[in-house]
């Protein structure tokens, strides 16, 4: 993303993907329509995360520029560079972790990171 908006070369990608699916019978089509769909849903996801970042727009208000209800927002925004390391146990970036998140920006702190959970072997079944 452009410090101060859209990055032309994410739309010139979401384009490319578009073009390449003119003129194909739908099955051919597909692949590459998915594609244009997950660039466009990650290009609304990081554009929502620096809108509400810069406190341009609520939660509430950056999911009703976009289309979405509020409960839709926070588990999208957790999915993206700039808000993901602030996301809850719930894969969520609530209200109080966005101010966090704003403090951090505007004092040039470095983002925490990100939570992980180590993968541990369950079995399936005790034996």
């Amino acid at each position: 993303m452009a410090e101060h908006g859209i990055d032309g070369s994410d739309v010139d990608a979401i384009r490319r993907c578009l073009d390449a699916a003119v003129g194909l019978t739908p099955i051919e089509a597909l692949p590459h329509l998915r594609e244009a769909a997950d660039r466009l849903t990650e290009l609304l996801d990081e554009t929502m995360a620096d809108a509400v970042l810069r406190g341009q727009a609520t939660l509430r208000a950056a999911g009703a520029r976009a289309g979405l209800t509020e409960n839709a927002v926070g588990p999208r925004l957790a999915r993206t560079r700039r808000l993901a390391a602030y996301a809850d146990e719930r894969g969520r970036v609530t209200a109080a972790a966005l101010e966090r998140a704003r403090y951090d920006h505007e004092s040039g702190a470095p983002r925490p990171a990100p939570k992980t959970t180590t993968m541990r072997f369950k079995p399936r079944r005790p034996t």
